[in-house]
């Protein structure tokens, strides 16, 4: 059942006053409990790459065509036969249900009333065929071997008769990823369900009243209903880091992923040339540049850096897509100026869940649009089509 929460805060004018992601950023600090947030504002180890991924879009220069009248641009652009109004796709954030009580739902709804796409995450913490319900434009569905491969199966033919239409297969998770943010703040006593570990931090959850509030009202806030384990049911999310631990990807379950998925594979974590033509190799439709948005291996290359090297790689056999610092509408051109077809957003929608539900990924949408619509007129181009590298200058590092 989908919890269409009235809103226990005022989050109505605070969006109506927040003019970019930043903002968004800011009033989801004020709302969640601190290890909420950090848990999807932190990276992992010293963030190195965390802040990388920002700086690089930031580091790559704009060559406008002046005096051209673009009175409205056409931002629509298709990915593996799945049609959208704007250049860029909700990104897969586990353990949503924890950012906002409305969840994966929410997000799906409001993606679907801007005519974008949703990867929902296997952490995700409402069933596929709820999320499918709200949706309105095409789903995806992002991949951990979360169970074994007989769990993967059912989940993956249950998905496919819910209605997703691509799969993204996570690679990059070799081993859970140092994040010295969760370990602070005692994320794991918070999850490990054992009061005497979880009591010394408890204050800093208690702190947020409201939130507080609709998470002991949510029972199921802790369980994957997606990821259904025998004789035990829905996933408990305390277990995430064991279950990754042990399942993790390789090319050779491409094998048997392609057998039980019958739409496009995407492999999401894709970083070099060896990579991409693995993943081309073993029947991938395209990919996806991502380094987890800096939340694993820390030091490796921003995702603006790796793109050039990948679109070479890729060579026309399908589809390069990145993620990792977008924030700004102009970060989503530059990347399609470099060769991607489309980008993913995360940590920028999720600052809008947090602070305020569907509605504040709603505005952290309607932001990014405003943003490409008033870039694309800056630049003097009227189509996403006609974007090249003639509109931006790349440094050559």
């Amino acid at each position: 059942m989908v919890h269409l929460w009235p809103n226990l805060f005022p989050a109505g004018a605070a969006l109506a006053r927040a003019v970019n992601i930043a903002d968004l950023r800011h009033l989801a600090r004020k709302r969640a409990p601190r290890p909420v947030f950090d848990y999807v504002d932190g990276g992992a180890d010293d963030e190195v790459t965390l802040r990388d991924n920002r700086r690089s879009w930031d580091a790559i220069v704009f060559r406008p065509r002046n005096a051209v009248h673009v009175p409205q641009p056409d931002l629509r652009v298709s990915v593996l036969g799945c049609e959208y109004a704007l250049p860029f796709v909700l990104a897969p954030i586990g353990f949503s249900r924890l950012l906002h009580v409305q969840g994966e739902p929410a997000v799906a709804a409001a993606a679907g009333d801007a005519g974008i796409g949703f990867c929902m995450s296997s952490f995700a913490g409402y069933a596929c065929e709820t999320v499918a319900a709200q949706a309105t434009a095409p789903l995806w569905y992002q991949l951990y071997l979360a169970g074994g491969r007989e769990v993967t199966e059912a989940t993956l033919a249950r998905v496919w008769q819910a209605g997703f239409q691509v799969l993204a297969v996570t690679i990059d998770t070799n081993a859970p990823g140092n994040r010295e943010r969760d370990l602070h703040n005692g994320v794991p006593a918070l999850m490990s369900g054992h009061y005497f570990r979880m009591l010394p931090y408890l204050p800093a959850v208690l702190r947020k009243p409201r939130w507080t509030a609709q998470f002991l009202a949510d029972r199921d806030a802790l369980f994957f209903p997606n990821i259904q384990l025998p004789g035990q049911g829905a996933c408990p999310a305390a277990d995430v880091r064991a279950m990754l631990t042990g399942a993790v990807v390789t090319w050779a379950d491409f094998t048997w992923i392609r057998q039980a998925w019958p739409g496009p594979i995407l492999a999401k974590g894709v970083l070099t040339t060896d990579d991409t033509r693995r993943a081309f190799d073993t029947g991938c439709a395209g990919v996806i540049v991502s380094n987890h948005g800096g939340r694993q291996l820390d030091t490796c290359a921003p995702t603006a850096r790796a793109l050039p090297e990948v679109v070479r790689a890729a060579n026309g056999q399908g589809p390069v897509l990145v993620d990792g610092g977008i924030r700004r509408g102009g970060d989503i051109l530059k990347a399609l100026c470099m060769g991607a077809r489309a980008c993913l957003v995360g940590r920028a929608y999720a600052y809008g869940l947090m602070a305020a539900g569907g509605m504040g990924v709603a505005r952290a949408i309607a932001m990014l649009k405003a943003d490409l619509e008033r870039t694309m007129a800056l630049l003097g181009c009227g189509a996403i089509r006609d974007l090249d590298g003639s509109l931006v200058d790349v440094p050559k590092a």
